[in-house]
């Protein structure tokens, strides 16, 4: 696999050259001394060729990113230059509609909304919220001119949201709404903002924040011993182990890829679009996580993803998977994947650590999105020395015995 230092001291030659990197991934060196990625590919019998931009605008990283989202969707039978074509298209067309009357429908007033509110986001918080807007909002206002609705079509379409019985989603799709008014107020699409006129608490019953379930300390040890004993795939005993080791969130862990772990510098690099705060995210792995990744990697290191879904080995596990070997092992309603990030922070306060060291560890990030993109590796000194204290104490836990060796023969 390449390296930045690597390609810095590539130079140009008499012909084009290649300089090549993992899974097809190659960076092309011309004559003129412009470095730029791609890709050589087939799709439905015809060769094609994917560039992914230039070096250094788009560094190493960013390369790799991209081209695991393209090989995605080249699995799925998508051809990943048509899906970029129709991605050009679409914003073409938005741009487009940018140009016509105030009496626009609502659904195309939102798709210009999105393309403005979209810069800076991860491509993951993008669509998350744009799913969440043809879902919740479209369908009661999609088709409505946009300086035609009234706040009691706001009321009823939140009240509906909120009778399926998720009423923080109903308080985000009416604040949803509201960013969405506001840009075509101020773009002369409508003269008002009907959103403004009502609160969340005007229409929505009182919202009580519960935790997620975990259990108490005083149950860890039989929790770690039930994780050593669990009769499932191995593959899952692995995933709930690496969860108690790094505490990152279910969806963070089930998604990871093997690119994103480097073992020589001992950290688990998790990149933008796969945090819930938008910034890259350093996980510092124990000597114990290093030799869980190693047993891990003998059995699915031949594909992208740490943990391959059963049925598909090119999608991520399942979303439930780990809630349901924690039922099994009847922690249902005690304990959720969740729960880890509890547990952990409680302990490591209680034993001194440092509370920013935590919150950071955490990724409980604040600031602007320059300042959460710049700030991901702070105290990683104080992060590598607290993640092992974690593990140690894990590995201690259970009398008599490590908890959560990891060696061969416990996954045998």
């Amino acid at each position: 696999m390449l390296s930045d230092t690597e390609i810095r001291k590539s130079r140009a030659g008499e012909k084009p050259y290649r300089l090549s990197d993992s899974r097809g991934l190659f960076l092309l060196v011309t004559p003129a001394g412009t470095k730029s990625w791609r890709w050589k590919y087939r799709h439905e019998g015809k060769e094609k060729v994917i560039c992914y931009g230039q070096y250094p605008d788009v560094p190493l990283a960013l390369a790799r990113e991209r081209h695991a989202e393209a090989r995605k969707l080249l699995a799925t039978g998508v051809d990943p230059m048509a899906q970029r074509k129709a991605t050009k298209d679409a914003l073409k067309a938005a741009e487009t509609a940018g140009k016509a009357t105030a009496g626009d429908s609502f659904q195309s007033i939102a798709a210009l909304w999105l393309e403005h509110w979209r810069v800076g986001k991860s491509r993951r918080h993008v669509k998350t919220t744009w799913n969440r807007i043809k879902s919740n909002i479209l369908p009661v206002l999609g088709a409505r001119p946009i300086g035609d609705i009234e706040t009691p079509e706001l009321v009823a379409m939140v009240k509906g949201v909120e009778a399926r019985g998720v009423g923080d989603l109903a308080k985000r799709t009416l604040q949803t709404t509201s960013q969405i008014f506001r840009h075509a107020v101020a773009h002369g699409y409508s003269k008002r903002n009907p959103s403004t006129e009502i609160k969340p608490s005007d229409i929505l019953k009182p919202h009580k924040y519960v935790n997620f379930a975990r259990i108490d300390a005083k149950e860890l040890p039989d929790l770690l011993r039930a994780i050593e004993v669990y009769r499932g795939t191995q593959t899952t005993v692995f995933a709930l182990k690496l969860l108690a080791l790094t505490f990152v969130r279910t969806s963070e862990l089930i998604e990871a890829r093997w690119p994103e772990i480097d073992i020589e510098a001992r950290r688990w690099n998790i990149p933008a679009e796969r945090m819930k705060m938008d910034a890259p995210h350093i996980v510092p792995l124990a000597s114990q996580t290093i030799e869980l990744l190693d047993q891990l990697r003998k059995r699915t290191g031949g594909g992208e993803l740490l943990f391959p879904g059963d049925r598909d080995p090119r999608k991520p596990m399942s979303n439930n998977t780990v809630l349901k070997a924690l039922e099994r092992m009847n922690y249902k309603g005690r304990m959720t994947g969740h729960g880890w990030r509890g547990i952990a922070s409680t302990y490591l306060h209680q034993a001194g650590f440092n509370r920013d060291h935590i919150e950071t560890q955490l990724a409980h990030l604040t600031g602007n999105a320059i300042s959460r993109a710049y700030n991901h590796a702070d105290y990683l000194p104080q992060r590598v020395a607290m993640m092992q204290h974690w593990a140690n104490f894990l590995e201690q836990t259970q009398r008599g015995g490590k908890v959560l060796p990891f060696r061969s023969s416990d996954v045998a």
